[in-house]
């Protein structure tokens, strides 16, 4: 069994030893799968085995990519620029807007 994660700013995925707690995006493969699996095109699989395997043992250097993975992901998003306070807002005419991911566009808002 395997633990497959998703990198998705490195497009990258990662199968390594089963998890030991449940995370919202890690899935668990059966040792079939996890043999079998294949990444879309322009990704790559970065393939971690436990020690017990006998493969491969984690290096330093693998514990430094890992490290580095997590600081980088723990960094806040840029901030957005605010808009410049001398643009007066629109005035709402027509039908109130739904707040929400998606708008209707009227022809006043071109």
């Amino acid at each position: 069994m395997a633990t497959l994660t998703y990198v998705y700013a490195d497009s990258t995925a990662v199968l390594g030893p089963l998890a030991t707690y449940p995370e919202p995006h890690c899935y668990d493969l059966c040792f079939e799968h996890s043999e079998r699996l294949t990444a879309p095109r322009g990704w790559q699989v970065v393939r971690l085995s436990p020690p017990e395997s006998g493969r491969r043992t984690p290096s330093s250097d693998d514990l430094e990519a890992l490290a580095l993975a997590v600081r980088e992901a723990a960094r806040a998003p840029p901030a957005r620029p605010r808009p410049s306070p001398a643009a007066p807002p629109r005035p709402r005419t027509g039908t109130p807007r739904r707040r929400g991911h998606l708008r209707a566009v009227t022809e006043t808002d071109v």
